[in-house]
């Protein structure tokens, strides 16, 4: 290999992992703060968490599902394993169980790089900026309404157009599982051939386990309701004598698409009777955001009461997170708001009375860059649009005329 090849090689970055330039990162912030801003405002208290952990700690309550995504590594000071946080969600939960302890209903926000050891889709990022929102205490499907609504409220900020709501409830399958006596290995396989809406499969599978026909027909159906309400009412007719909770979990999804409907009667709400995401540690409802150019979701959440118990705690939980730079990628929002506010070029100088003015706009919120010695390049170069100039000894501001 040749010295300028080793050279170029340096300055590549690993596949999947981007940074960030000036006017993507200035964006970036804006929506970063707007976000935050509207959270709190909804009383989401911000929680920044610890790039790195011990594993035990850092995937307590999501069985596998977070195992391939982390990277490794091994505390040199003690010999034990600690990951790179692939999700913030477990490490909300864990706040909220041991750092708060509080009896109330608590309400947190987090925004933050995650990092993955393989991207979620060809091409896609390893380093997701993951911004959500989790919900403590509350049992009730008001906290998931609440929780969606925000979920909502940040594509509307975002400028997200064209995007409908997806709903599931994974107590359906699991408890028809149960039902049919599947073991484990099977309700994991058939759990995938449901992801897949592998029908062939799916009856196949039911048949070699000789499931009975009742089961084998409610079991095989979930793939085939999906759709708007009237899917839900052909899964509260084929599943109407499958026991109090397949029923309770169509209630809850009935009671949550009326009040979400009721408030934000312009985002279609799509059914999906076999989603199951994050199915090892989701226990009820789980929700996705949409667009029709975008293969996968874009935002996605619901609850998991079952990673509390996990990681000592008893407290019942909802929450959704997204991938900042994945809804500005398909934003309307694709530059900052621009304010009036100049951009102002002080000359290079020693001048007491030009530094005094220097100090005193920036303490008003101008912006003010001061020329450098020999620099290259004059103030319209450096991006200002005013200039310092002094005249009978008092400084003031002029604006630029532009360059032709």
């Amino acid at each position: 290999m040749s010295e300028l090849e080793v050279t170029d090689d340096r300055w590549l970055l690993p596949e999947g992992i981007e940074e960030i330039l000036p006017e993507q990162a200035k964006i970036l912030e804006s929506a970063r703060r707007e976000l935050l801003d509207t959270y709190e405002s909804w009383g989401y208290e911000l929680v920044i968490t610890p790039m790195m952990e011990y594993l035990e700690s850092l995937q307590a309550g999501t069985g596998k599902d977070l195992d391939l995504q982390t990277l490794k590594v091994i505390d040199s000071q003690n010999g034990r394993m600690m990951g790179i946080r692939a999700d913030i969600t477990p490490q909300a939960a864990r706040i909220d169980a041991h750092s708060l302890n509080r009896t109330t209903p608590t309400r947190l926000c987090y925004l933050g790089t995650v990092l993955h050891a393989y991207p979620n889709s060809l091409g896609g990022s390893r380093s997701p900026m993951q911004v959500g929102a989790e919900l403590y205490g509350h049992a009730g499907v008001e906290s998931d309404i609440e929780v969606i609504e925000l979920m909502l409220e940040t594509m509307k900020l975002l400028g997200i157009k064209n995007y409908h709501l997806d709903l599931g409830h994974v107590a359906i399958y699991r408890d028809l599982a149960k039902q049919a006596g599947l073991d484990t290995r099977q309700e994991m396989e058939l759990f995938e051939a449901l992801q897949r809406k592998a029908i062939p499969d799916i009856n196949r599978l039911l048949t070699e386990w000789k499931v009975d026909n009742r089961m084998h027909t409610r079991l095989s159906s979930l793939a085939k309701l999906s759709g708007g309400v009237e899917a839900l009412n052909q899964a509260k007719t084929l599943l109407s004598n499958a026991g109090e909770t397949v029923n309770t979990a169509l209630e809850e999804l009935e009671k949550i698409a009326i009040k979400v409907n009721q408030r934000r009667p312009e985002v279609p709400i799509h059914f999906d009777m076999s989603e199951l995401r994050a199915y090892n540690y989701q226990s009820g409802v789980v929700f996705a955001v949409y667009v029709s150019e975008h293969g996968q979701e874009i935002a996605r959440g619901g609850r998991y009461d079952e990673i509390s118990k996990d990681i000592g705690g008893s407290r019942p939980a909802t929450g959704f997170s997204a991938d900042l730079k994945t809804l500005l990628n398909i934003s309307s929002k694709t530059q900052v708001k621009r304010s009036n506010q100049k951009t102002i070029f002080a000359p290079y100088g020693d001048d007491e009375s030009l530094q005094d003015m220097i100090v005193a706009l920036r303490a008003t919120g101008e912006k003010v860059i001061s020329e450098l010695p020999g620099q290259k390049g004059d103030a319209q170069d450096l991006g200002c649009n005013h200039i310092l100039v002094q005249k009978e000894g008092e400084w003031e501001i002029q604006a630029i005329k532009k360059k032709r």
